[in-house]
């Protein structure tokens, strides 16, 4: 998408010009799991994606890979039901973990996800950290602030995004950032604006993703 001068993802890439990047050259598909078992095998970082089932978390990862298809979207809340791993350069993986919400699925298939995801969250020690996506356009809701509150309590390192950013007025959104940062209890400066549509946040949240695997330098 070309994108027109002085928006806020040019204004991303000068802030980035000086700083390491991840430069996503391979993005595949790995495998799905809903047991450690069948987690991918070795020893490679990974970054997880967790968020509400209509929160537009696959397109946010296709939108950090530069991938359209990467990750399957659907306009059907709950569509991921498994743990999915992607490898990326070979290096490390991104996991995609199933939404939390209201998403159109039995009530016996949510009840198996909360087991399923803590087991991964807890367990897995190939684990870096999450990043939790919130919708900008409104407050976190409390399945929201209760998975913040509870990956703090477990020490899990977090990195907080408001996607779908580009839905809201480019004046209130830092008004928007400041609630939600009450919301959840955490400074403003820590939670980032991010959009698939107009890859605002972009080049930001892949180098928090840097700082979070921690790869050897090449």
């Amino acid at each position: 998408m070309t994108k027109n001068p002085g928006t806020d993802s040019e204004q991303d890439a000068l802030s980035a010009s000086s700083s390491s990047v991840i430069t996503i050259k391979t993005a595949e598909f790995e495998t799905s799991a809903v047991r450690p078992r069948q987690y991918p095998a070795g020893d490679l970082p990974e970054v997880a994606f967790a968020g509400r089932s209509n929160v537009g978390k696959s397109s946010l990862i296709n939108c950090l890979t530069q991938r359209k298809k990467l990750v399957r979207t659907s306009r059907t809340p709950g569509l991921t039901q498994m743990i999915n791993f992607f490898k990326i350069n070979g290096a490390f993986h991104f996991v995609d973990l199933p939404g939390y919400g209201f998403a159109r699925v039995p009530e016996q298939v949510r009840a198996q996800w909360k087991p399923m995801v803590e087991a991964y969250l807890l367990g897995r020690r190939t684990l870096r950290g999450i990043v939790q996506i919130m919708d900008a356009r409104h407050l976190p809701t409390p399945d929201d602030v209760q998975l913040w509150a509870w990956l703090k309590n477990s020490r899990i390192p977090a990195i907080p995004v408001l996607t779908k950013a580009d839905k809201i007025a480019q004046g209130k959104r830092s008004s928007q950032a400041k609630a939600a940062a009450q919301s959840l209890g955490v400074p403003r400066e820590e939670l980032m604006l991010f959009s698939s549509a107009t890859g605002l946040g972009r080049l930001e949240l892949l180098e928090k993703i840097l700082v979070l695997l921690d790869l050897p330098e090449t």
